[in-house]
């Protein structure tokens, strides 16, 4: 099996294992495990703890400017995605008989909030070949390599994410467990925090990543950071030109201002 209290763990375990002074940079749904990881490690004190942590347009509080995503978490009960969105992968693809949230479902999900957009791409792929535009032709390959390239999710790790981010929001209502343990991020004093969000974000609202800052109450002001992308949807946060131009700067500047080794 393959869970969220999994997921925790194995960030735990490679930080402890890449060594002191790592940076741990989550996109998207990470962000909640990554956040819950070092809240955990700093409660121990572990040395291992990251230096920084950049968290990049993550459902941290889903409760605030709910997206359309956030919506159907909430109109439904755990058991309805249970029901209608978990499958059995089939024979005689591998792991067959697992139980999975599949990959396709989740890209038809994504495309249908904008469908508009994708059918506009593809008629401009077909006019920009036509015109013999190789150049507009292969940014729209690339890009839809890496945005059709989805991979399935194991039911018990898409469930109890579901459940614990988006239904019970228990990280910050401070109800969230890793393994019985409480998760309490008000424990890190000692790891920088950046936060970026994209100001079109239609999948993690304005704010949601943010809200991490009030979570973390005790890391000092100066080693803490938030950054709103204008112009960028949710995958422009961590993908495209305003990504490289824009926020990978602010990124580098902020991990070497916080190295520890």
């Amino acid at each position: 099996t393959f869970d969220l209290d999994d997921y925790i763990s194995y960030v735990i375990d490679m930080l402890r294992e890449i060594g002191p002074g790592a940076h741990v940079v989550a996109v998207c749904q990470p962000s909640v495990p990554v956040l819950a990881a070092v809240s955990l490690m700093e409660a121990d004190g572990d040395g291992f703890a990251p230096a920084s942590m950049t968290l990049m347009g993550g459902p941290i509080d889903t409760r605030i400017n709910p997206t359309a995503v956030n919506g159907l978490a909430k109109a439904k009960p755990i058991e309805w995605f249970r029901d209608n969105v978990v499958m059995q992968v089939p024979w005689p693809q591998p792991a067959f008989g697992r139980s999975v949230y599949p990959g396709f479902l989740q890209l038809s999900g994504f495309m249908s909030m904008n469908l508009d957009k994708h059918m506009t791409a593809h008629k401009d792929f077909y006019l920009n070949l036509v015109k013999n535009d190789g150049d507009s032709a292969e940014k729209h390959r690339d890009f839809y390599d890496e945005y059709l390239a989805v991979m399935d999710l194991t039911a018990e790790f898409y469930l109890q994410t579901v459940e614990t981010v988006f239904i019970d929001h228990a990280l910050p209502k401070g109800n969230m467990q890793h393994r019985g343990r409480a998760v309490d991020p008000a424990a890190i004093r000692n790891v920088a925090l950046f936060t970026v969000e994209g100001e079109n974000d239609d999948i993690s609202g304005v704010g949601q990543t943010k809200a991490a800052h009030d979570l973390c109450r005790n890391i000092p002001d100066e080693k803490r950071a938030h950054y709103m992308q204008p112009d960028v949807g949710h995958y422009g946060v961590f993908n495209g030109s305003r990504f490289r131009k824009e926020i990978v700067p602010r990124m580098v500047e902020f991990i070497g201002k916080h190295q520890t080794v």
